[in-house]
């Protein structure tokens, strides 16, 4: 269960919750400070499987996790207050696992984390990769598609999921994406004794695995295929779009001035086919993005294309501006793609951004080019304007055709 599923609501408990780590290996791989808390413990919590790798010496009470955990945790953890308990977690309990949702229902002062070895480590150990030089992907509880910005020539790739079909959707996935000679090794049971290996390709994986395993990939591409990167500019041709899409040469500049930072929201109002905020979380795994879109049509081809580049997180919310903006958090940044002579739509987005805020808007007509006038103006900022040419055949030779110039206005809120 990933940590984020649960809230922060306050809990009960003795004045310190104990998380153990367990291997595969069970009783007789943890260490003795392990295995000292398991053997005081009143209440052991843990799933059916974790529980059975303790003794039946141990006499505590063995409480499995109910489904779904999410929503019963908070009150399963009060029920113990006052007693001596162990939770079981699979390996270190803070790599995709319960000692994190634990730590941030109770706070860090109440729970201790007794980690094992996790399986990032052991397979890596197998395989003699460098974790430092490798790349963890985790998909316990979490969309296939958040696998995408991280699939490049070259790169290591360990991927955590949450049953036996992860590998197969794994090399169907790269397969798909022009990877198909990646090299695929996924390790089952690591660290107990029935440990196993099985190693293939992404295009002609077939084997049958355990349903505790970890997908080991070596990305390698098929010739041909044209990496997608993680700095804005992605090309055109990507995108799902109806011609409502920001061009990449203009994208790439706007990127730049929203200048996306790790942790922080972006408004992307007007999205179109919501290229601005798919670019914006790509920048980081943690970048979180809204689209605000009038269109129900365009708006489902957002949701399509953010799926498809990585990002299924997106938020897409369909309704028009400055209406449905009330319904969002406060943004660290704003984008506005359309929709500028709205009355009250800048207003609005200005006001929403907290100091040190950006505001990036482009414009392509006289009117909207009238409104970004104004408004720098009034506030500052910066007001550029970008002339794209792309060369195309004239005849037997070559000439350059122009673009509609797009003006750019972007301002930081004092």
């Amino acid at each position: 269960m990933h940590a984020a599923e649960v809230g922060t609501s306050p809990s009960a408990v003795g004045a310190s919750l104990v998380v153990v780590g367990i291997g595969a290996d069970g009783w007789d791989g943890l260490a003795p400070a392990a295995r000292a808390e398991v053997e005081r413990a009143e209440v052991l919590l843990g799933s059916a499987r974790q529980l059975a790798l303790v003794p039946a010496s141990i006499e505590a009470e063995r409480v499995p996790w109910p489904t779904p955990l999410s929503q019963a945790l908070p009150g399963l953890i009060e029920q113990q207050a006052g007693r001596a308990t162990v939770v079981l977690a699979s390996g270190d309990p803070m790599l995709s696992g319960i000692g994190a949702t634990l730590t941030r229902l109770l706070g860090r002062d109440r729970v201790r984390v007794l980690p094992a070895p996790s399986s990032v480590s052991l397979a890596c150990a197998r395989l003699g990769w460098a974790i430092e030089e490798t790349e963890v992907v985790t998909l316990v509880g979490r969309p296939l598609e958040l696998l995408h910005p991280h699939v490049h020539p070259g790169r290591r790739l360990l991927v955590l999921g949450s049953g036996a079909g992860t590998p197969a959707d794994v090399a169907s996935l790269l397969a798909a994406r022009g990877y198909g000679p990646s090299v695929v090794t996924v390790l089952g049971n690591l660290g107990a004794a029935n440990e196993t290996a099985h190693t293939g390709t992404a295009a002609g994986w077939s084997h049958a695995v355990p349903a505790l395993a970890v997908t080991a990939v070596e990305c390698r591409a098929d010739p041909g295929t044209v990496p997608l990167p993680t700095v804005p500019g992605l090309p055109d041709e990507v995108y799902e779009s109806d011609g409502q899409l920001t061009k990449s040469d203009v994208r790439a500049v706007t990127l730049a001035r929203l200048a996306p930072v790790p942790g922080q929201l972006l408004w992307d109002v007007g999205a179109g086919s919501g290229s601005i905020g798919i670019e914006w979380m790509r920048a980081h795994p943690s970048c979180r993005a809204v689209a605000v879109e009038a269109s129900a049509e365009r708006a489902g081809r957002i949701t399509r294309n953010a799926s498809r580049l990585g990002v299924p997180y997106l938020r897409v919310l369909v309704g028009r501006a400055p209406d449905v903006l009330e319904q969002l958090p406060g943004p660290d940044a704003v984008f506005i793609g359309g929709g500028l002579t709205t009355p009250g739509l800048p207003e609005a987005c200005w006001d929403a951004l907290p100091s040190g805020g950006r505001l990036v808007a482009n414009a392509v007509t006289v009117e909207s080019e009238a409104v970004l006038a104004k408004w720098f103006g009034r506030v500052g900022g910066a007001l550029v304007r970008i002339g794209v040419q792309h060369a195309e055949p004239v005849g037997r030779f070559t000439g350059w055709k122009p673009a509609m110039p797009v003006t750019i206005w972007s301002v930081v809120k004092p």
